[in-house]
């Protein structure tokens, strides 16, 4: 089932299953609508842990626990517990399914607002355990590119809203990070032009990034704004060795696993830890310009 909300400029509808969103929409469909062909996601929620872990596996205190890739929110429906015209919260608790690959009593919040040609998204979690919980989270929005008629892929570029040099997250073959990173140069020191073959290594993932990203084209005057002040990571993709029509830009709170390392969660850096009885909450945002 679809929960629709809408205002005066645009209107998002959200897919239960895996609080997806499933299209953005103002004069145009911004959200990529998930072609089998190419990538059948549209924006999946990923929760507890972002993209791979090391065959499948990770540790609590020595406790082995399997997830699938960005975790289990992609793959269970969720409720809608709050609903306005502009505003929904989606739900999701623990349950024996959850608890048989993730040990820790949970409710898992997805948030979505809008505010004029933004759309706001919070990710709220619950510890409702007696014991510290640990996770990862992001967003896994895909775009539509070109979002014009008449133009191309490669008319469009991503702009940081600052200069710097962030880093590229070195990612094994097989999609596992080995620990390394090295200074990735952006054109005027904020943007990367698009091109399909950018991703033939499968995602581009980098740190040290400014915290808002503007998908445009100078011949065009429809983009999309990202913001996720919250996230030390940005993947950006599209399905790898394809001329595929759209870009994802994917903010993450944590990476995937080290190349031939199970993961432990209890005391890993890079993973969120919530004591028992508290609450999270990471907000980003998606703007449309047109």
């Amino acid at each position: 089932m679809l929960q629709t909300i809408a205002n005066d400029v645009m209107s998002v509808s959200i897919n239960e299953l895996g609080a997806e969103l499933w299209s953005i929409r103002g004069e145009t469909e911004y959200l990529w609508q998930g072609n089998p062909a190419v990538w059948a996601g549209r924006s999946p929620t990923i929760f507890p842990y972002v993209a791979r872990l090391f065959d499948g596996k990770y540790t609590v205190n020595g406790e082995p626990y399997r997830l699938p890739i960005h975790g289990f929110a992609g793959h269970l429906y969720f409720t809608a517990v709050e609903k306005s015209r502009e505003a929904v919260t989606l739900e999701i608790q623990d349950s024996k399914l959850t608890r048989a690959l993730y040990p820790w009593p949970f409710t898992f919040q997805v948030r979505y607002a809008l505010e004029g040609r933004k759309l706001l998204i919070s990710y709220l979690v619950s510890n409702t355990g007696s014991q510290t919980m640990v996770f990862g989270l992001g967003g896994h929005p895909g775009f539509n590119v070109p979002l014009e008629d008449g133009l191309a892929f490669t008319d469009y570029e991503l702009r940081f809203c600052a200069l710097g040099m962030p880093e590229l997250v070195e990612i094994s073959d097989d999609c596992f990070i080995t620990g390394k990173a090295a200074p990735y140069p952006l054109a005027n020191g904020d943007t990367l032009r698009l091109r399909h073959d950018l991703f033939d290594r499968d995602a581009i993932v980098l740190k040290g990034m400014a915290d808002t990203v503007t998908l445009r084209s100078d011949k065009g005057r429809r983009g999309v704004r990202v913001s996720y002040p919250q996230m030390p990571y940005l993947g950006l993709w599209h399905m790898p060795k394809t001329e595929a029509p759209y870009v994802c830009i994917e903010p993450w709170s944590s990476l995937p696993a080290k190349q031939g390392e199970t993961t432990e969660f209890i005391g890993h850096p890079d993973l969120i830890s919530l004591p028992a009885g508290e609450r999270y909450q990471n907000d980003w945002s998606v703007e449309i310009l047109e």
